[in-house]
């Protein structure tokens, strides 16, 4: 079964930093697109960002633009979210998605495979 994890959620200041990693196994993450997607209790799960399978494209929300940098890591089949100047606003579970055909943010129904989700807290 092909599966995605995702790690470095934690619980940090406003103003802080996180990297958040997202982690094939039994499939080679290079061929497919990959987005991460967040939801804050009692909210709608909301496209953050996505990067092309090439790497080539990256595509972010508004609400994270110039704070949030998408990375992918071919050889460690890792795809990597820098999270910096972190606010309360940013809180939730934090998803990462695979997707062979494109890279999408407005929909999250369009996504192969799912992790299982890492928690992002900020707060002081």
């Amino acid at each position: 079964q092909l599966q995605l994890a995702e790690s470095g959620g934690d619980l940090v200041q406003p103003g802080g930093s996180l990297r958040l990693a997202c982690v094939a196994s039994r499939f080679t993450l290079r061929y497919y697109a990959i987005g991460w997607f967040r939801q804050a209790p009692g909210k709608e799960r909301e496209g953050v960002a996505c990067i092309t399978s090439n790497g080539d494209h990256a595509y972010y929300a508004d609400s994270v633009k110039g704070r949030f940098t998408l990375s992918r890591d071919n050889a460690k089949n890792t795809v990597y979210l820098l999270m910096n100047s972190l606010e309360a606003e940013d809180t939730g579970v934090y998803y990462c998605a695979a997707d062979q055909i494109g890279c999408y943010l407005s929909t999250d129904s369009e996504y192969d495979y799912w992790g299982q989700g890492t928690q992002v807290t900020v707060s002081s």
